[in-house]
């Protein structure tokens, strides 16, 4: 996340050349306002709803805005979309109040910069992919969201990638995704020293259903090895 998301008091950005004291975690895939209300409590940066009907995680517009009344001041709110149009994307924005966008499907540049709202654009990354130049496209982008590819789903599959891949320094602030959990997220970190990090599957008891004790231990091990 960066420089156009201080339009956005919410998120807590610093410019694109300086690295957080601490690594940002976003905890995504909320459905519950038990959860949403658990990772505030615990200091997550960023919490995610996925506007994506085909996700286990989907959660509507109205529910969405529900949860998103009863949060917290400082903590970003994140809307997940999947090659959705514009006044789709739009009208959620409208509902529901998220603060930044997030692009997880095959949008084009063009696509991502047409909304309203400061946004981050999920990239696949494949062993053959040049992750520099893919990147490069979208360079107007908030941050790059770097997750596993998989030729079926578009996340939330729970693999990982191989981090040692990620350039050193791309366009934006790279938010590091794909099978992390509480037990290599540090590990994760200390390769890829991303600006932040992602997690839904590697917190929950089950899909959607966040656990208190693995977003307590997540966020704890981020924290620790994210200076």
């Amino acid at each position: 996340l960066q420089s156009a998301l201080l339009e956005s008091a919410p998120c807590l950005i610093t410019s694109e050349d300086m690295r957080p004291l601490s690594v940002k975690v976003k905890f995504c895939g909320i459905t519950r306002l038990d959860d949403a209300e658990t990772a505030a409590a615990l200091g997550a940066d960023a919490v995610g709803f996925v506007f994506y009907e085909k996700s286990p995680r989907y959660i509507g517009p109205a529910a969405a805005a529900e949860i998103i009344r009863r949060l917290p001041p400082f903590v970003c709110k994140v809307g997940l979309f999947v090659n959705s149009e514009k006044h789709k994307v739009e009208s959620v924005v409208r509902e529901t109040g998220i603060d930044l966008v997030q692009y997880h499907g095959d949008e084009s540049p063009v696509q991502c910069e047409s909304g309203s709202k400061p946004w981050m654009k999920a990239i696949r990354v494949s062993p053959e992919m040049d992750v520099q130049a893919e990147a490069a496209r979208y360079a107007r982008a908030s941050a790059i969201f770097l997750d596993a590819h998989d030729p079926t789903a578009y996340g939330g599959t729970g693999q990982c990638f191989d981090w040692r891949v990620i350039p050193r320094k791309l366009p934006r602030p790279v938010i590091l995704a794909g099978g992390l959990t509480p037990e290599n997220v540090g590990k994760a970190i200390r390769i890829a020293v991303p600006y932040g990090v992602d997690v839904s599957g590697g917190i929950e008891s089950s899909k959607g259903i966040k656990d208190p004790v693995k977003m307590e231990r997540f966020i704890t091990e981020a924290r620790r090895f994210g200076r």
